[in-house]
């Protein structure tokens, strides 16, 4: 007679790596201020296959989990319930119920979700100058391809390339 074993509950698979959240450092980080950047703690928050895909669908406005489900192709019901729980935790995401049996919600994005629909821009753009076939977003007034450049509200102005050299992301 076979006797089926369970699995060590105290071993851990390469799946069950924790996710870095806002509050947490990713992998290889020391907890000090010096070691963090803005670029590490936004990737902790949205950097993996799925999220910004998410993200993406959710500036259109409210979706429930099955509208999601239909309009990011590919992701499974576990993984976008996992997703949407760690969007919630960093504050990107709202979850309203609108059913208490069974518990249903419909997921909207706050206002600091809705403030990476910049950075959603410029990776498209990106990616369709990048990527053979892929359309770069343009002006619908007049149908030119938009390009992104970096801005001084101080200075009231477009910052050059040259002028910017100082800027650093990790």
């Amino acid at each position: 007679m076979q006797v089926a074993r369970l699995p060590d509950a105290n071993r851990r698979s390469s799946y069950d790596r924790p996710v870095p959240t806002h509050d947490q450092p990713a992998a290889g980080h020391r907890d000090d201020d010096t070691d963090r950047s803005a670029l590490a703690d936004a990737l902790a928050a949205v950097g993996d296959r799925w999220t910004l895909l998410l993200i993406a669908a959710l500036l259109d406005g409210p979706r429930r989990f099955g509208e999601l489900q239909e309009e990011v192709q590919g992701i499974a019901p576990n993984v976008l319930t996992q997703r949407l729980r760690q969007l919630e935790r960093n504050a990107l995401v709202v979850a309203q119920p609108y059913s208490e049996r069974p518990p249903r919600f419909v997921y909207e994005l706050s206002t600091a979700g809705r403030e990476l629909a910049g950075v959603l821009r410029l990776l498209a753009g990106w990616g369709a100058r990048n990527a053979e076939g892929a359309a770069a977003p343009r002006h619908t007034v007049c149908g030119t391809p938009m390009e992104a450049r970096w801005w001084c509200p101080t200075c009231d102005r477009a910052v050059s390339d040259d002028e910017g050299e100082d800027l650093h992301f990790a």
